[in-house]
C-alpha cells in the first residue's frame, strides 16, 4: 500500500526533467552567428586597447610638446597644454632692466643650443620674478618657427619629487624646454629638495641638455631662516649640516636678486601700464592716487602697481587685454 505512491509519483517528474534538459542544452550550445562573434571580438579588443593606453607610461615627451608652447606638469605623467599663458608684455616690466637683460640673454643662448645656466630669481615679493620668466619665454619665441620654439613647463612646488620623472620624459624630446617652478621654498622637515638637487647637479644622469630650470623664490637659499638656525643649534657638526641645506641654491648657476622699488620706479610702472592700456588721467591726479593706493597696501612693487591699474581701469570702464 505504501509503495504504490512512491513508484507512481516520482516517475513522471524525472521523465519530464529528462525531456526538458536536452532542449535547454540545445539552446545553450547553439553556436552564435559569425557576425555576433566578430562584434564581440572587436569590442573586447577595443576595451583591451583602451586599458593598455591608460596604463602604459609615456616614453617620450616629443609628441605632447607639439600641441602648445606652455604646459602644466602633473605627477601622474601628463603634460597639460596651456593655450593662453597669463603674462604681461616684457616692455611693461619696469625697474628690473638689468635682471631682464641677463635672463633674456641666458634664455636666448639656451634656445639656440648653446650652454646656459639654471636660474634662481629671488627677492622682494611682487617685483615681477615670475612675470619676467613668462615674458622672456614669449619674447624668445616671437619670431621663431614652430619647430624651433622654446617650450615652458610649470611644475608645482608640491610636485617637486616627481621632477626626475619629468626629466626622463623630456630627455629625448626634440625641443628645448624651460622647467619653471614658481615660489619655490622648503620648510620644516621637508626633504623633497633632495630630488631637485640631484636633477640640478650631482646625479649620474644629470640634467638633459635640452632642459633648463628656472625658479622663483622670496628666499635666497630656498630654506626658511629658522630651518638653517635649527641646524646650527642641534647638529653635532653645525657647519656640515648648514652646508647640506644651503648647497641647494648654489646649484643654480645664475642668481638674479629683486629688491624693493623706489617711489619713482613705482610711479613709472603705473604710468607704463596706463599708457599701454589707454587709461587717461591727469598726471598729478594719477600720481596722487597711485601713492595713496601704495600707502594703503603698505608696499610699493610691480604687483601693487598692477593692482592699482586694475582698480583704475575698472572705475573708468577700460578693458585690460594682456594678450
Amino acid at each position: 500500500m505504501s509503495k504504490k505512491p512512491k513508484k507512481s509519483t516520482p516517475r513522471p517528474t524525472q521523465k519530464s526533467k529528462r525531456q526538458a534538459t536536452p532542449r535547454l542544452a540545445a539552446k545553450r550550445d547553439a553556436p552564435p552567428s559569425g557576425q555576433d562573434t566578430a562584434e564581440r571580438i572587436a569590442q573586447a579588443l577595443e576595451t583591451i586597447a583602451v586599458h593598455l593606453a591608460a596604463a602604459a607610461p609615456a616614453s617620450s615627451g616629443g609628441e605632447a610638446l607639439h600641441h602648445a608652447d606652455a604646459f602644466i606638469w602633473h605627477p601622474d605623467g601628463r603634460l597639460a597644454p596651456v593655450p593662453h599663458v597669463s603674462r604681461v608684455d616684457i616692455g611693461l616690466l619696469r625697474g628690473i632692466d638689468r635682471m631682464r637683460d641677463i635672463l633674456i640673454e641666458n634664455t636666448e643662448r639656451f634656445a639656440n643650443g648653446f650652454p646656459a645656466n639654471n636660474a634662481l630669481l629671488w627677492g622682494a615679493r611682487g617685483m615681477g620674478k615670475s612675470s619676467l620668466v613668462k615674458a622672456a619665454h614669449a619674447s624668445i619665441n616671437r619670431d621663431r618657427k614652430p619647430a624651433e620654439r622654446l617650450k615652458l613647463i610649470e611644475i608645482h612646488r608640491e610636485d617637486i619629487e616627481s621632477l626626475p620623472a619629468l626629466m626622463e620624459l623630456l630627455r629625448n624630446a626634440p625641443f628645448h624646454v624651460i622647467v619653471f617652478c614658481d615660489d619655490l621654498s622648503f620648510d620644516g622637515n621637508d626633504a623633497s629638495y633632495k630630488s631637485l638637487k640631484a636633477v640640478l647637479e650631482g646625479g649620474i644622469e644629470g640634467r638633459p641638455d635640452n632642459v633648463i630650470l628656472y625658479a622663483t623664490s622670496n628666499r635666497r637659499h630656498l630654506l626658511a631662516r629658522e630651518m638653517i638656525e635649527n641646524e646650527r643649534s642641534t647638529a653635532i657638526n653645525p657647519g656640515e649640516a648648514v652646508e647640506e641645506k644651503v648647497s641647494l641654491s648654489d646649484r643654480f648657476g645664475l642668481w638674479l636678486g629683486f629688491h624693493r622699488c623706489s617711489q619713482d620706479e613705482y610711479l613709472a610702472m603705473v604710468k607704463g601700464y596706463c599708457g599701454h592700456f589707454g587709461i587717461k588721467l591727469p598726471e598729478e591726479e594719477l600720481e596722487r592716487e597711485a601713492l595713496e593706493w601704495s600707502t594703503t597696501r603698505g608696499s610699493r612693487s610691480g604687483r601693487v602697481a598692477w593692482q592699482f591699474t586694475q582698480e583704475l581701469a575698472g572705475r573708468m570702464g577700460v578693458r585690460l587685454k594682456l594678450r
